[in-house]
């Protein structure tokens, strides 16, 4: 067993996620509960729960969590540091504001927050820190001390993320017909959302066209990329595109949208394309709809051949990198001299988010960060 490795102050850490439905019945109460306050009739939200229906009612993020769980549990042991793991849901159960009433009772007082969003947006970040803020409220009403929460830093760059994905790109690429593989072309897609939202993403000093949200998605691709062409040798032409949007026809989102450019990418001639799902964490409904079914057969109906390289889900590389992540912040929080592990050009990402960063369009209150009420 090696030494004990120190995680102090921190006696636990959180895996936040979305949630996603576990059966049939549950696919409109989560729809409900993803979007509350919007005032969506539940017709609409049936006709929306398709997608899930499809794959029978059953989201695949919760199957997915209890894998990086275990992934997470079994390399901190393997590793001597003895941290608990929780974890709770923005949406379906276990959710968040239990799961920190669970915590509490457990006399857990320092907490550390892994979210599942890799990149700086508002709901990737500041969303769950607003969930957070509430969560703590809930339990501050009850009567309850409400436990300290910190979030890890975006980790986007680290190399335990992106190695994996490098390692699928090049699987894909290895599981095409040999006569289109080098000149397939690589799209490493994201989530894409309101362009207002993307223009203001990460600190104040990032702001402008595509904010964090873009520029830290596009420091990835080329890393990706890169890594592509040293160990095959080829350079393939890639770009950032975008996929699962959701919001209303007269909002401006990013684009390209998947579909649209592999229809651009057929007429341009590109004899094959590997989807790369870069801005997701693992495997859930957005990729597995989205990519496996509606631009596979998109692609389908172009005779394009196209593959879709894998997220890194509960690799064991992405399991130390939060051991790395977790021991790094809590060296920093006792006053050590901490070197953040990061690859590309930006560098580490900060570990508390300032003022003004990934801003909402009414302020609430949001924990974790330079303007947290439970600092």
């Amino acid at each position: 067993m090696p030494d004990a490795l120190d995680a102090t102050p921190y006696d636990a850490l959180l895996l936040l996620s979305f949630g996603g439905p576990e059966g049939p019945d549950d696919v409109v109460p989560f729809l409900e509960n993803v979007t509350r306050g919007r005032g969506i009739p539940r017709e609409r939200l049936k006709e929306v729960g398709q997608h899930y229906f499809l794959f029978g009612g059953v989201s695949p993020i919760n199957a997915q969590n209890r894998a990086l769980l275990e992934a997470l549990r079994e390399d901190f042991a393997g590793h001597g540091l003895d941290l608990p793991v929780y974890w709770g849901n923005r949406n379906w159960a276990p959710y968040l504001t239990d799961t920190l009433r669970e915590m509490a009772a457990d006399g857990r007082r320092r907490i550390l927050v892994l979210a599942t969003s890799a990149y700086a947006s508002y709901s990737g970040c500041r969303q769950y820190r607003e969930n957070l803020a509430d969560a703590l409220a809930a339990l501050e009403a009850e009567g309850l001390e409400p436990p300290r929460v910190d979030k890890l830093r975006h980790y986007f760059n680290h190399p335990g993320f992106v190695e994996p994905m490098v390692d699928g790109v090049l699987r894909s690429l290895a599981d095409l017909p040999e006569d289109v593989r080098d000149g397939a072309h690589l799209a490493f897609t994201t989530h894409s959302i309101p362009t207002a939202a993307a223009d203001t993403s990460g600190p104040v000093e990032a702001h402008g066209e595509g904010g964090a949200y873009v520029e830290q998605h596009l420091d990835v691709a080329q890393l990706i990329a890169d890594a592509v062409r040293e160990r095959t040798g080829v350079d393939h032409p890639w770009r950032l595109v975008y996929q699962s949007r959701s919001g209303a026809p007269h909002i401006p989102w990013l684009e390209p949208d998947i579909c649209d450019h592999l229809e651009e990418r057929h007429a341009a001639g590109v004899p094959a394309v590997v989807m790369a799902p870069i801005g997701f964490v693992s495997d859930h409904m957005e990729v597995l709809y989205d990519l496996d079914t509606e631009a596979t057969a998109k692609a389908g109906e172009l005779g394009l051949p196209v593959r879709r390289s894998a997220t890194v889900g509960a690799d064991p590389r992405f399991a130390a990198a939060i051991r790395e992540l977790v021991l790094e912040r809590a060296a920093g929080e006792r006053g050590q001299q901490v070197t953040p592990c990061a690859l590309g050009a930006l560098g580490a990402s900060h570990d508390v988010c300032p003022v003004g960063c990934c801003p909402a369009r009414a302020p609430r209150p949001a924990a974790a960060g330079a303007d947290s009420p439970y600092a």
